[in-house]
C-alpha cells in the first residue's frame, strides 16, 4: 500500500536486480531497487552526476529503457521511463548499438 509522502500512482515492487546507467561517455552500475509501472528506482554505484536521459539496461532481463532522470538523492535516483523495453539480445535498433556494446562489456550474454 502507498503511503501518503509517495506521490506514485502505482505501488512498487521490489526488484534488486543488477543495472547499468548509460548515456555519452558514461557507463555506471546501479542496483535496481525497485520498480512501478512508470518508473524505478536505483542505487548507484558512485555519487556522480547523472543527465536528463539516460538508458537503463537490466543486466538479467538483457533490456534497454530510456528514461528520464526525475530526482536525485545521495546515491540514488528515480528515473521515469520514457519508452517501452527493448530486447539487447540478437539484432537491435541502431539507437541501441552503444547500449549493446555497453550490456556485453559489462557481462552481459
Amino acid at each position: 500500500m502507498n503511503r501518503p509522502e509517495d506521490r506514485r500512482l502505482e505501488p512498487r515492487a521490489p526488484a534488486n536486480a543488477r543495472g547499468l546507467v548509460v548515456s555519452p561517455g558514461l557507463e555506471l552500475p546501479c542496483l535496481i531497487v525497485d520498480q512501478s509501472g512508470s518508473g524505478v528506482r536505483l542505487r548507484l554505484d558512485r555519487n556522480l552526476a547523472l543527465p536528463n536521459q539516460i538508458l537503463l539496461i537490466d543486466m538479467a532481463q538483457a533490456t534497454a529503457v530510456e528514461a528520464d532522470v526525475v530526482w536525485r538523492k545521495g546515491m540514488e535516483a528515480g528515473i521515469k521511463r520514457s519508452g517501452g523495453a527493448a530486447s539487447l539480445r540478437g539484432l537491435v535498433p541502431s539507437r541501441l548499438a552503444g547500449a549493446r556494446a555497453a550490456f556485453l562489456r559489462a557481462g552481459g550474454r
